[in-house]
């Protein structure tokens, strides 16, 4: 067991004890431990005190040890790992992986270190990990992998998203709502990425679980921009969703008079009219699907 092992080890049994009942002498051997650890930790890594004690005050007060996870009832599976992302300390970060720390421990929502970095938009540590094997393709309890984190909290920022795919992100995978990543960035009205991930060859005739295609996701969330650069990439128009609808038809519902001459293949070719399932459906209910 190494020394700051039993530093945290120690801190947790002083913390179990009432106030009064600890004694000096462990106290003193508690301070002379935590010294001699950081001036060691500080000659052989780049971690500062402030990062160490740091390490520290989380293994004592929440007894998770560095490289594995601690299940306590009504409380989140964590690692320190997963502390230090969300916390963007980068330097603890690389001190824990050079202790080969697992990378692809999920805590009780199935995201792993990766997801969570990217969730906290800590761009320096989601890289670390990518170079230190982290796995870009683990699924958490929705579906979603780190590549979907990306476009909904990092849209402004393309750097990290590249990295991803870079690092063998699966361009195509679908969460349990089926959206790829494309299909996630048009509903979240992200235009950049979606421009992006275009670039980078996203399927752009995909579709979502109603059988939606990029192209009606577009026209619903009023993307004008991306019905454009979908138009431009050949995105077929007459594809029908499960019911029977077609893209212009989202146009109609939605009153976006400035889509229907894009949609139109023609302008001698009437309009259609939006057919409802029956009588007990209304426009507005199938539009807010």
């Amino acid at each position: 067991m190494g020394k700051i092992e039993q530093v945290y080890r120690l801190r947790r049994s002083q913390a179990a004890k009432v106030i009064g009942g600890t004694s000096l002498m462990e106290n003193k051997a508690l301070e002379k431990m935590e010294e001699d650890e950081i001036r060691k930790i500080k000659l052989k890594s780049n971690v500062n005190q402030i990062d160490i004690q740091w390490l520290l005050k989380t293994t004592s007060l929440t007894g998770l040890s560095f490289c594995g996870a601690v299940k306590k009832k009504g409380r989140p599976v964590r690692t320190v790992l997963h502390l230090a992302c969300a916390n963007g300390r980068s330097a603890v970060v690389t001190f824990l992986l050079e202790r080969k720390c697992l990378l692809n421990l999920c805590d009780n929502e199935k995201k792993t270190v990766l997801m969570k970095a990217v969730e906290c938009q800590e761009e320096e540590c989601a890289t670390l990990l990518l170079e230190h094997g982290a796995n870009p393709n683990v699924m958490d309890i929705c579906g979603n992998t780190a590549l979907h984190y990306a476009v909904f909290f990092f849209c402004q920022n393309l750097s990290l998203t590249a990295k991803l795919l870079s690092y063998n992100a699966y361009i195509e995978a679908r969460n349990k709502d089926d959206l790829i990543p494309l299909l996630l960035a048009i509903h979240e009205r992200r235009g950049q990425m979606v421009e992006f991930l275009v670039k980078k060859e996203a399927n752009i005739h995909a579709v979502d679980k109603m059988k939606r295609t990029a192209l009606m996701l577009a026209v619903k969330y009023d993307s004008p921009n991306v019905v454009r650069r979908l138009l431009q990439q050949g995105v077929d128009i007459f594809f029908q969703d499960v019911f029977g609808w077609i893209a212009e038809e989202y146009a109609i519902i939605g009153d976006c008079i400035s889509f229907t001459a894009q949609l139109s293949p023609s302008p001698l070719i009437p309009l259609r009219q939006p057919q409802l399932l029956d009588s007990g459906d209304s426009t507005q209910t199938l539009w807010s699907l």
